[in-house]
């Protein structure tokens, strides 16, 4: 049990240095700091920071997919049902990247697109998982496949955002262009599906 606590606790400080300073600018040595641990210490339970970031993604992604799948979407309309759903799903994308890697690490880093590539293909796994294991939702004809393909569409444009982007405003400017002139169209496509 020990260990899980010491697990945490790096995880704790970890998240609160890359959330005030980016994963960029934070050192394995501050993490260790913040979690009152030797550096060494942080080496017996994670291969590296970036396996660090990895497994608070992982925890954060786990908790918000299950609360996106199960939140209780009050439209009929399925237009508008998918619209919502992948909305949420971008904020998802985008609260990921904001709060926990930094864009400045997405923009200059070698490592960070193999890095969010993996990490958008195991979003999009573990949304289509969640999705195809609920019983009973939308009953409609094809609304996997429809779901599929939205998340595949705006997983694959949300992350291009991060590596197009030259400011944090842009960033921003490119997800309402997204939601007002690219879902409409997508959402549209995936009901003729």
């Amino acid at each position: 049990m020990e260990a899980d606590k010491i697990k945490e606790s790096i995880k704790r400080a970890a998240q609160e240095l890359f959330r005030k300073f980016g994963y960029h600018k934070t050192s394995v040595n501050e993490i260790a700091k913040r979690a009152k641990i030797a550096k060494a210490t942080i080496y017996k339970y994670f291969d590296s920071k970036e396996d660090v970031l990895h497994s608070l993604l992982m925890d954060y992604i786990k908790i918000s997919v299950n609360d996106l799948i199960h939140s209780n979407t009050h439209e009929d309309d399925e237009e508008a049902h998918l619209n919502t759903l992948i909305m949420k799903t971008c904020r998802l994308s985008y609260t990921v990247c904001n709060e926990f890697i930094g864009w400045d690490f997405i923009r200059e880093s070698a490592n960070s697109q193999a890095f969010l590539k993996n990490l958008s293909n195991e979003l999009e796994d573990m949304l289509i998982n969640a999705f195809s294991q609920l019983s009973g939702i939308r009953k409609q004809e094809n609304y996997l496949k429809r779901i599929q393909f939205l998340i595949k569409c705006s997983k694959s444009i949300v992350f291009s955002f991060a590596f197009t982007s030259v400011s944090d405003s842009d960033v921003r400017k490119n997800f309402v262009s997204f939601q007002k002139e690219i879902l409409p169209y997508l959402v549209k496509a995936a009901i003729t599906i």
